[in-house]
């Protein structure tokens, strides 16, 4: 009878020691700087504890896409960790209706003028039109395996987010000089805090998506590894479905009876 030998190989990496000892000198540099005074020592190690944990990030990363055989597992990552998000934007929208029906009979007073259905109407057409010019760079990639129409559309659909923050952080700035901040009422502080917690999203989805570039433009994503696009792909879609949620709360039921 013949026997076949299953021979198991496994790659040893120190890239996951050095984002470690990365994540390690951290709460040391916090300790440092706030408990002990010693804000020079503090400054060092979190700046040392930032240089480790990006070097390794990098360094694992090109190691993956050198190395490695992709699975296929970061989107199913991706989903998993949009679940996690949505329970926190799921708090914060509790806590926002919560106050919104408490202070029924005052809540019209709260409300700026600078508050403006047409800004949420434009800055929703945008991170509509960037749901297709993702979708559109993710299946270019995975149907046609073209690196350069898909890093196009990466492209515009960077662009398009970048718009929306610097639109978004603009009439920030307009409302602040109202008087309309994070402490002037309920109001004011569940407009900030449910869009700034939306914005701070894009700004992940963002540099994502800079990252997507990098690989398609230096060959490392193909179509036969379409993965980080995919999760890229899907955290953005999740994205832009929060902020027809976030819009409709704070522009929308937040204005009504005004």
């Amino acid at each position: 009878m013949a026997h076949t030998e299953t021979m198991h190989h496994e790659e040893v990496s120190v890239w996951p020691f050095v984002i470690g000892m990365g994540m390690l000198f951290a709460p040391i540099a916090l300790t440092a700087y706030f408990a002990w005074q010693n804000h020079m020592a503090g400054l060092v190690l979190g700046g040392l504890s930032l240089i480790l944990i990006l070097f390794g990030a990098a360094g694992w990363a090109n190691e993956h896409f050198t190395k490695d055989r992709e699975h296929g597992l970061g989107a199913l990552g991706t989903y998993f960790f949009i679940i996690t998000e949505a329970v926190i934007f799921g708090t914060m929208f509790a806590a926002y209706y919560t106050a919104r029906v408490t202070h029924a009979h005052e809540w019209a007073n709260w409300v700026p003028e600078g508050i403006s259905l047409a800004m949420a109407g434009l800055l929703t057409l945008i991170l509509w039109a960037s749901s297709y010019t993702i979708w559109k760079a993710e299946t270019i990639l995975e149907e046609e395996g073209n690196n350069g129409k898909a890093l196009k559309w990466v492209f515009f659909t960077f662009v398009l987010g970048l718009l929306f923050v610097i639109l978004h952080v603009n009439e920030w700035k307009h409302l602040w000089h109202e008087g309309f901040t994070l402490s002037s009422n309920m109001y004011g502080t569940g407009f900030y805090a449910l869009t700034g917690l939306h914005t701070s999203h894009v700004l992940l989805g963002l540099i994502m998506q800079l990252y997507c570039m990098w690989l398609l433009a230096t060959g490392k994503m193909t179509q036969l590894r379409p993965t980080v696009l995919r999760a890229t792909s899907a955290y953005w879609h999740f994205v832009d479905f929060m902020w027809l949620l976030v819009a409709g709360s704070v522009y929308i039921i937040g204005t009504l009876g005004v």
